[in-house]
């Protein structure tokens, strides 16, 4: 949802995946950013006044989607620090965070801005104590009592704070230990979310936001871009991701999603399902970009809707408000004007900014040939 995917196209015939280059995509990417960000709006939607009932069982998988920008964001954040490192020598702290920054900060404190005078001038809309305090913060996942209007930045801070620690461990700690620590979070994610659930029931209502709880479909994605080769090497993985009984996996991801229901059951064995079916699948469509899946992914509508998800993440929540009954939270009133905010968003604040990232990217830090045969 909020990582620029830019990679190269893995052939679907190659035995052996090729390295990314520089200054490539992976349009696919931008097209289940697109799915993740339809299945969020669907289950905001669901409710809202004259959204067709028909469809409101589809609201059941924002979760689902929520889920996916994670693995993605997990996957794509590595994958950039791993060709900075191989490109370089090393990973850029400063450098990183400097896209981070241009990437995230200005749509962000925008809309926060704008939440901030329609709440506190305008008295538009109610804000929660210390609302705006945990939203400019990126800790909105620790207040448990927020707004509806600033309730969906819990993602985001989630998001931020793997920012804040996922580049410092593979920058100091190598890649290797930092495959370690990644395997200890998916492992160690579903056990505190269980001790939450028994010895602090007070904050149950936080599992699955509070960051050590839901860190683990973002260490899927760091695993995944960590150990890609090697898994394609395995004969079981490459038999599977080739097999028309690949088909089987999101299904069976999509189903664990049901299991909410039982919270345990769920905390412990239908997350990391949902994790590695998405981590899968998302493999399997870099692989296959030419196959049926890989065109509609790459489909200019859908790409387009990738690029747009984060500004459409932000601006979505004070339309489509099931609660409240103004004419802007009438489907699809509410729909069309979510995009409307969305697409000024992108226009004014994100592309400029995102010109400006661009001078601290990878690729623009990588050593041209004429400076790497200077330095021979």
């Amino acid at each position: 949802m909020l990582v620029t995917a830019q990679q190269v196209q893995q052939s679907e015939a190659s035995p052996r995946p090729r390295q990314p280059h520089a200054g490539s995509r992976i349009p696919t990417l931008d097209g289940m950013r697109a799915v993740s960000i339809v299945l969020v709006l669907l289950g905001h939607l669901a409710g809202t006044k004259n959204f067709p009932r028909l469809l409101g069982p589809l609201g059941e998988f924002a979760n689902f989607g929520v889920r996916i920008f994670f693995v993605i964001s997990g996957f794509l954040i590595t994958d950039l620090l791993l060709r900075e490192q191989a490109g370089r020598g090393s990973i850029s702290l400063r450098h990183f965070y400097l896209r981070r920054v241009f990437r995230i900060f200005p749509a962000a404190y925008v809309y926060i801005a704008v939440v901030a005078v329609c709440g506190g001038v305008f008295s538009l809309i109610t804000l929660n104590p210390h609302d705006l305090l945990f939203a400019a913060s990126y800790s909105t996942n620790f207040n448990l009592h927020r707004s509806w209007y600033v309730g969906h930045l819990w993602s985001l801070s989630v998001e931020e704070q793997f920012y804040l620690l996922w580049p410092a461990v593979l920058a100091l700690l190598g890649v290797t230990r930092g495959l370690k620590v990644a395997t200890l979070v998916i492992v160690v994610s579903p056990i505190i979310r269980v001790l939450v659930w028994y010895l602090a029931p007070g904050w149950r209502g936080g599992i699955d936001e509070i960051f050590p709880t839901i860190a683990d479909p973002l260490a899927v994605g760091c695993y995944l871009a960590i150990q890609r080769s090697w898994l394609w090497e395995q004969r079981w993985y490459r038999r599977l991701l080739e097999s028309p009984w690949m088909l089987v996996v999101p299904l069976v991801a999509l189903a664990a999603n049901l299991a909410r229901e039982h919270p345990r059951f769920s905390y412990v064995v239908a997350e990391p399902i949902m994790n590695f079916g998405i981590a899968m699948t998302l493999d399997y469509c870099m692989r296959h970009a030419t196959s049926a899946v890989g065109r509609f992914l790459d489909w200019r509508p859908m790409a387009f809707l990738g690029v747009l998800s984060y500004s459409l993440y932000l601006w979505q929540q004070p339309f489509l408000n099931r609660d409240a009954g103004a004419f802007w939270n009438i489907f699809p009133v509410n729909l069309a004007l979510a995009f409307l905010f969305a697409l000024a968003s992108y226009t004014l604040v994100e592309r400029p900014f995102l010109r400006l990232k661009d001078r601290f990217s990878v690729e623009a830090r990588l050593p041209t040939r004429r400076e790497r045969s200077a330095r021979a």
